[in-house]
């Protein structure tokens, strides 16, 4: 453990004394509070967790007033992340979805985004040993895989009233898939908040790589504008393309908090732009605040500029996996979606423990 975590002192962080980490301590007490009023993240081994207890003093005094540095350097340790397996970090964008829609079926808007079926289920180990999946279903009684993203495009879940809301084309749909939520202007007045429910248990299978492996595009201008791109000119083609990520996500409707914020996370608390982070939750806690150093697309041109931030682990996903893997939120809408698309970064990656929860690790404080 002492070799994947290394102590360093917030001093040397470099952008730390010039970085104003108040929206951070913000977004950190949304954490703090579903740590102290629920603790969801705790009810799964978590490497790097701690006790609901070692995180109680430290949540409870992120609601005084004070200096956000003081309060950040007062009660936490820093850590560098050292990943053997990847080294150089990867670090990554995702945003939230705007697309348009309508609550009822027409010609124009017939795609349908569907809520968490009820034969979809959580496998208990033996079922998952026996599958080697998460989730799915029984058949006979005896575990079986979920349907797959082709089975369910092509109606397998149609007519039992699972639908939410009606897109305008697939690719949309796929998009608010990978991004695990979205937002749909509809047709009748008003935004629907589609906030993440479910996955079919399928792994995920990223059609970027697919496209390079085929020659369709170059690996170095691989980008969700690019796939866009393609899938626009080659509608056919795309629809089977799409199907060769087997995995499905269901949604539900959310009403949110606080229009001005995202979806909920993973920690079930609002997204911040630039302040949310998506982590491994096999090895992080949700609500860790983490200091990145990497880059992101900036300016005119999207030119990649150092980004230098505090932000709060509150999400996760299918594809980030690692000890030093991050996915930055970005906010909503299309400027969102310029930032996240091209992001894919290395850098480097501090975690804020609290003290007591440092004590636990057994890391040197």
């Amino acid at each position: 453990m002492h070799g994947t975590l290394s102590p360093v002192d917030f001093a040397t962080l470099e952008g730390w004394r010039s970085h104003d980490p108040e929206a951070a301590r913000e977004a950190f007490r949304r954490s703090s509070r579903e740590i102290l009023e629920h603790g969801a993240g705790f009810r799964r081994p978590v490497r790097f967790g701690g006790s609901p207890s070692s995180w109680r003093s430290a949540c409870l005094a992120a609601f005084a007033a004070g200096d956000a540095r003081s309060y950040f350097e007062r009660l936490f340790r820093a850590y560098q992340v050292h990943d053997p397996e990847r080294p150089e970090g990867l670090f990554t964008g995702y945003y939230e979805p705007e697309v348009e829609g309508s609550r009822t079926r027409t010609e124009i808007f017939h795609v349908p985004v569907y809520r968490r079926p009820p034969d979809l289920l959580n496998f208990d180990d033996r079922a998952a040993e026996e599958t080697g999946l998460a989730y799915g279903r029984l058949v006979g009684g005896k575990p079986e895989p979920y349907l797959t993203r082709c089975d369910i495009e092509e109606g397998a879940l149609a007519g039992q009233g699972l639908e939410i809301v009606w897109l305008r084309d697939w690719a949309d749909a796929f998009f608010i898939h990978i991004q695990g939520s979205g937002r749909v202007r509809l047709a009748e007045g008003g935004v629907l908040r589609l906030s993440y429910a479910a996955k079919s248990g399928h792994p995920y299978t990223g059609i970027g790589a697919i496209l390079v492996q085929r020659g369709v595009l170059p690996e170095d201008a691989i980008s969700m504008q690019a796939i866009r791109r393609w899938m626009k000119a080659h509608p056919r083609e795309a629809r089977k393309l799409m199907w060769e990520n087997k995995s499905f996500v269901f949604f539900r409707e959310a009403a949110l908090e606080d229009r001005a914020l995202g979806a909920l996370g993973a920690q079930h608390v609002q997204l911040m732009p630039r302040r949310s982070l998506a982590v491994d939750r096999a090895l992080w806690m949700f609500g860790m605040p983490v200091w990145l150093d990497t880059l992101a697309p900036s300016g005119q041109g999207n030119r990649m500029a150092p980004f230098r931030q505090l932000l709060v682990a509150q999400d996760t996903g299918s594809a980030i996996k690692g000890l030093a893997r991050g996915d930055v939120y970005w906010g909503f809408g299309d400027q969102a979606a310029h930032i996240a698309g091209p992001m894919k970064s290395a850098g480097r990656m501090t975690v804020f423990l609290p003290v007591a929860v440092a004590g636990e690790l057994g890391l040197p404080t």
